[in-house]
């Protein structure tokens, strides 16, 4: 048999099931809801007038606080674990684990118990499940990442806005029948990960087209950066940081909007109407974004979505008509599409798919981290300043100089990842560019 008509057929159908494994993932990264802050979100107030538990607001905040930050030191260890378990295994343990947490906590009656519930709920939820869920799109997609992150992003986001309709008529309901009901429905899930959650053929010579991808051969191709390398280019530190500042803005803002638009004469029903706009200029805007990512560079890319963010954290305080709301919400639907679409893009275009799973997870890790911190951030200055302008100019100067940053680096290229030594940035940047040479000459001839 011919191996280059074998290799062909095997990269045609890996291309046609890595579109099965968008949708496995999308559905992965929604049961990630029971870790996640709008999960915690439905139920916190329930839990607060529960009498066995006896916790106070300030209580639950902490506790939610260190359970966020010690529940982000799980996606490193899931990280290692997709790069030598694999895919299948990694998910189907990692959902049956959160599932069976979800199920012990409807059981608990005491603070320590929540706690420990919390953290678990944050690690394998919020932090190890979603380093999958990102994870398995960019293992299966070399060529088409950004249109298949797109698409994923799409999912989810449709995802989660089900789930929530699904649990608004258990809005009264116990807390511990609604967190049951999520357990099980987690358990049912299990099924659906170990029978099509695959991991990519290594034998297909590139999942999304087998011939012609720079003139090399699969082996240079399929080169990867280690996570050590990665962590010696700007590109790293330039998308981790500027995502991880966007998701800091956004948690902020998720928890203090209502406080911030009804300070400056706003109703509360503005509040859910900026939150509806936000949301479906996002949905509208992903897949158009994601064919941008195909065609631009993408650090240009992010560029323009932090400058955008930057626009809009100037100008909010200053917003006083509906008409100026709408924009704002427009400009920060389409700075958060961007920057998500990146986030799910970047690693594997500039590093590989070898070791994928090590380099999201800490790239996920810096997000968690912010995300923690951000309304902590907010809370000060307004306890500070009594109002939140200062912290929205701050974010904006620093979202402006992520911006500069980013126009100015170029993205790796895996191919020669191979080729440079673990160095500290100077050198691993000389030898980049030495190999450079020698690739282009090797292109042309």
């Amino acid at each position: 048999m011919n191996p280059s008509v074998t290799n062909s057929s095997l990269s045609l159908v890996s291309a046609r099931y890595g579109w099965v494994m968008v949708v496995i993932a999308a559905l992965a990264m929604v049961a990630t809801l029971p870790g996640r802050t709008h999960g915690l979100g439905m139920i916190t107030e329930r839990m607060l007038a529960d009498p066995l538990l006896q916790i106070d607001r300030v209580r639950f905040s902490e506790i939610n606080f260190w359970g966020t930050l010690l529940g982000g030191l799980f996606c490193l260890p899931c990280g290692w674990l997709i790069d030598r378990l694999g895919l299948r295994a990694t998910l189907t343990c990692t959902v049956c684990a959160l599932a069976f947490v979800v199920l012990w906590m409807t059981r608990l009656s005491g603070q320590r118990e929540l706690a420990v519930a919390v953290m678990l709920t944050r690690g394998f939820g919020q932090s190890a499940l979603s380093v999958i869920s990102i994870t398995m799109v960019g293992k299966w997609f070399a060529q088409r990442t950004s249109l298949a992150m797109a698409v994923y992003s799409l999912l989810l986001s449709l995802g989660f806005a089900y789930a929530a309709q699904i649990a608004k008529p258990w809005a009264n309901a116990d807390w511990r029948v609604v967190w049951d009901a999520m357990g099980y429905a987690l358990l049912a899930f299990v099924p659906v990960c170990l029978i099509f959650c695959r991991d990519p053929d290594p034998r297909s010579q590139d999942i999304e087209s087998a011939e012609g991808c720079c003139g090399l051969p699969h082996q240079k191709r399929d080169a990867s950066f280690t996570l050590k390398q990665a962590l010696c280019t700007q590109a790293f530190w330039v998308f981790a940081l500027a995502t991880s500042l966007v998701g800091l803005i956004g948690s902020g803002l998720s928890l203090f909007n209502e406080s911030v638009l009804t300070s400056q004469g706003f109703s509360k029903n503005v509040f859910y109407n900026l939150i509806t706009l936000s949301g479906t200029v996002g949905l509208l805007t992903k897949l158009p974004i994601g064919w941008i990512g195909q065609r631009w560079r993408l650090n240009r890319l992010l560029s323009v979505g932090l400058i955008l963010q930057a626009v809009c954290m100037v100008t909010l305080p200053l917003v006083r008509s509906l008409t100026g709301i709408s924009i704002y919400g427009v400009g920060m639907g389409i700075s958060g599409t961007i920057t998500t679409v990146l986030f799910f893009t970047i690693w594997s275009q500039a590093f590989g798919r070898q070791h994928l799973g090590q380099i999201q997870a800490l790239a996920q890790l810096l997000i968690v981290v912010a995300s923690a911190a951000g309304p902590v951030i907010f809370a000060l200055c307004l306890n500070q300043f009594g109002n939140y302008s200062a912290a929205f100019m701050s974010l904006a100067i620093v979202s402006a100089l992520f911006a500069l940053w980013s126009w100015f680096i170029s993205i790796p290229d895996p191919v020669q990842s191979a080729q440079i030594p673990v160095a500290f940035p100077p050198y691993a940047a000389a030898e980049r560019a030495r190999t450079s040479t020698h690739v282009n000459v090797f292109k042309e001839n």
